[in-house]
């Protein structure tokens, strides 16, 4: 069993189903949850915004971060998109097992 993360990324809430799957179909993650409305309060371009966004829980392995990350990079329609990393330091070792399978296509 390797190493495993869960990576938050916000999106709008119209793109996160389709982020969601993206990340599914490359095998950058094994799971995605939305949770569909979350109000963001924040910092940007000198103005504090207020906007409703989806939160994406995505579970992953550590080695597929890095690719997770220029993914979202590349194809996400903020300019600054949001992925924080956090490493899994216990879990269920049969979800893990799948976990791990699931991302090594």
């Amino acid at each position: 069993m390797g190493a495993f993360r869960v990576v938050l990324i916000t999106a709008s809430t119209d793109k996160a189903p389709e982020l969601s799957r993206a990340l599914v179909e490359n095998r950058l993650a094994g799971c995605v949850n939305i949770v569909e409305r979350v109000k963001s309060t924040y910092w940007w371009k000198g103005e504090i915004r207020n906007d409703s966004e989806s939160l994406l829980i995505v579970n992953t392995t550590t080695k597929k971060v890095e690719s997770l990350i220029k993914f979202v990079k590349q194809s996400h329609e903020y300019e600054v998109p949001e992925v924080i990393s956090m490493t899994i330091a216990e879990g269920n070792p049969d979800y893990l097992d799948w976990l791990d399978q699931e991302t090594a296509g």
